[in-house]
Protein backbone atom coordinates (compact mmCIF):
# COMPACT_ATOMS: atom_id res chain seq x y z
CA UNK A 1 0.00 0.00 0.00
CA UNK A 2 1.55 3.24 -1.18
CA UNK A 3 -0.08 5.31 1.58
CA UNK A 4 1.38 3.01 4.28
CA UNK A 5 4.85 3.33 2.81
CA UNK A 6 4.60 7.11 2.85
CA UNK A 7 3.57 7.10 6.51
CA UNK A 8 6.40 4.72 7.40
CA UNK A 9 8.92 6.83 5.51
CA UNK A 10 7.60 9.97 7.19
CA UNK A 11 7.92 8.38 10.62
CA UNK A 12 11.51 7.36 9.94
CA UNK A 13 12.41 10.81 8.68
CA UNK A 14 10.90 12.46 11.75
CA UNK A 15 13.45 10.65 13.93
CA UNK A 16 16.16 12.74 12.28
CA UNK A 17 14.36 16.05 11.80
CA UNK A 18 11.83 16.38 14.61
CA UNK A 19 12.62 18.11 17.87
CA UNK A 20 12.90 15.72 20.83
CA UNK A 21 10.92 18.01 23.15
CA UNK A 22 8.79 20.34 21.01
CA UNK A 23 6.96 21.97 23.93
CA UNK A 24 10.18 22.86 25.76
CA UNK A 25 11.67 24.09 22.51
CA UNK A 26 8.64 26.31 21.96
CA UNK A 27 8.85 27.69 25.52
CA UNK A 28 12.59 28.31 25.15
CA UNK A 29 12.15 30.10 21.84
CA UNK A 30 9.25 32.16 23.18
CA UNK A 31 11.13 33.17 26.34
CA UNK A 32 14.23 34.12 24.34
CA UNK A 33 12.08 36.15 21.96
CA UNK A 34 10.34 37.86 24.89
CA UNK A 35 13.69 38.86 26.36
CA UNK A 36 14.91 40.22 23.02
CA UNK A 37 11.71 42.16 22.32
CA UNK A 38 11.60 43.75 25.78
CA UNK A 39 14.98 45.38 26.34
CA UNK A 40 13.37 47.68 28.93
CA UNK A 41 12.99 44.65 31.24
CA UNK A 42 16.47 43.79 32.53
CA UNK A 43 17.56 40.29 31.53
CA UNK A 44 18.74 39.74 35.09
CA UNK A 45 15.16 40.03 36.36
CA UNK A 46 13.87 37.39 33.96
CA UNK A 47 16.76 35.06 34.72
CA UNK A 48 16.44 35.60 38.48
CA UNK A 49 12.71 34.82 38.35
CA UNK A 50 13.37 31.53 36.55
CA UNK A 51 16.24 30.69 38.93
CA UNK A 52 14.08 31.38 41.98
CA UNK A 53 11.33 29.13 40.66
CA UNK A 54 13.86 26.35 39.95
CA UNK A 55 15.33 26.69 43.46
CA UNK A 56 11.85 26.45 45.00
CA UNK A 57 11.16 23.26 43.03
CA UNK A 58 14.50 21.77 44.08
CA UNK A 59 13.88 22.66 47.74
CA UNK A 60 10.41 21.07 47.61
CA UNK A 61 11.90 17.86 46.22
CA UNK A 62 14.98 17.57 48.43
CA UNK A 63 13.33 18.42 51.75
CA UNK A 64 11.65 15.31 53.20
CA UNK A 65 9.16 17.31 55.28
CA UNK A 66 7.99 19.26 52.24
CA UNK A 67 7.92 16.18 50.03
CA UNK A 68 5.78 14.36 52.61
CA UNK A 69 3.13 17.07 52.28
CA UNK A 70 2.35 16.04 48.69
CA UNK A 71 -0.91 14.10 48.73
CA UNK A 72 -0.19 12.30 45.46
CA UNK A 73 3.03 10.84 44.11
CA UNK A 74 2.24 12.46 40.76
CA UNK A 75 2.77 15.88 42.36
CA UNK A 76 6.46 15.17 42.93
CA UNK A 77 6.81 14.06 39.31
CA UNK A 78 5.10 17.26 38.18
CA UNK A 79 7.50 19.38 40.26
CA UNK A 80 10.46 17.47 38.75
CA UNK A 81 9.13 18.26 35.28
CA UNK A 82 8.68 21.93 36.13
CA UNK A 83 12.20 22.12 37.59
CA UNK A 84 13.69 20.49 34.49
CA UNK A 85 11.79 22.82 32.20
CA UNK A 86 12.98 25.82 34.19
CA UNK A 87 16.61 24.68 33.96
CA UNK A 88 16.25 24.42 30.19
CA UNK A 89 14.59 27.84 29.97
CA UNK A 90 17.36 29.41 32.05
CA UNK A 91 19.94 27.83 29.77
CA UNK A 92 18.23 29.36 26.73
CA UNK A 93 17.77 32.82 28.25
CA UNK A 94 20.91 33.41 30.33
CA UNK A 95 23.87 34.41 28.13
CA UNK A 96 26.25 32.04 29.96
CA UNK A 97 23.62 29.34 30.43
CA UNK A 98 22.47 27.42 33.47
CA UNK A 99 25.58 25.28 34.00
CA UNK A 100 28.05 28.01 34.97
CA UNK A 101 28.96 28.41 38.63
CA UNK A 102 27.64 31.98 38.67
CA UNK A 103 24.11 30.76 37.95
CA UNK A 104 21.91 30.93 41.03
CA UNK A 105 20.67 27.34 40.75
CA UNK A 106 22.42 24.26 42.10
CA UNK A 107 22.24 22.32 38.83
CA UNK A 108 24.47 19.58 40.20
CA UNK A 109 22.01 18.94 43.06
CA UNK A 110 19.07 19.01 40.63
CA UNK A 111 20.70 16.46 38.31
CA UNK A 112 21.65 14.24 41.26
CA UNK A 113 18.07 14.41 42.51
CA UNK A 114 16.80 13.31 39.09
CA UNK A 115 19.39 10.54 38.84
CA UNK A 116 18.33 9.21 42.26
CA UNK A 117 14.82 8.59 40.91
CA UNK A 118 13.77 5.36 39.18
CA UNK A 119 14.65 5.54 35.46
CA UNK A 120 10.99 5.40 34.47
CA UNK A 121 10.45 8.71 36.31
CA UNK A 122 13.64 10.51 35.39
CA UNK A 123 15.17 9.28 32.14
CA UNK A 124 13.05 11.52 29.91
CA UNK A 125 13.88 14.51 32.11
CA UNK A 126 17.60 13.75 32.05
CA UNK A 127 17.43 13.34 28.27
CA UNK A 128 15.70 16.71 28.01
CA UNK A 129 18.64 18.27 29.89
CA UNK A 130 21.13 16.38 27.72
CA UNK A 131 19.61 17.22 24.35
CA UNK A 132 17.62 20.45 24.76
CA UNK A 133 20.06 22.69 26.62
CA UNK A 134 22.33 25.00 24.64
CA UNK A 135 25.40 25.21 26.89
CA UNK A 136 25.96 21.67 28.22
CA UNK A 137 28.84 20.87 25.87
CA UNK A 138 30.65 24.18 26.32
CA UNK A 139 33.97 24.51 28.10
CA UNK A 140 32.34 26.59 30.86
CA UNK A 141 30.23 23.62 32.02
CA UNK A 142 31.87 21.92 35.01
CA UNK A 143 33.16 18.42 34.29
CA UNK A 144 31.15 17.02 37.21
CA UNK A 145 27.89 18.09 35.59
CA UNK A 146 28.97 16.74 32.21
CA UNK A 147 29.84 13.46 33.90
CA UNK A 148 26.50 13.32 35.74
CA UNK A 149 24.62 13.85 32.49
CA UNK A 150 26.74 11.43 30.49
CA UNK A 151 24.73 8.59 29.04
CA UNK A 152 25.41 5.47 31.05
Amino acid sequence: DKQGLNIELTNRMSLFYANATPMLRCLGDFTSEFVQQNPDIPLDLTTELLCTMARVCLRMLDTPDLLAQFERDSTALFVMRVMTGLLILIDHVAPQGVFVKSCNVDVKAAVKLLKDQPPARSEALLNALRYTTKHLNQDTTPKQIKHLLAIS
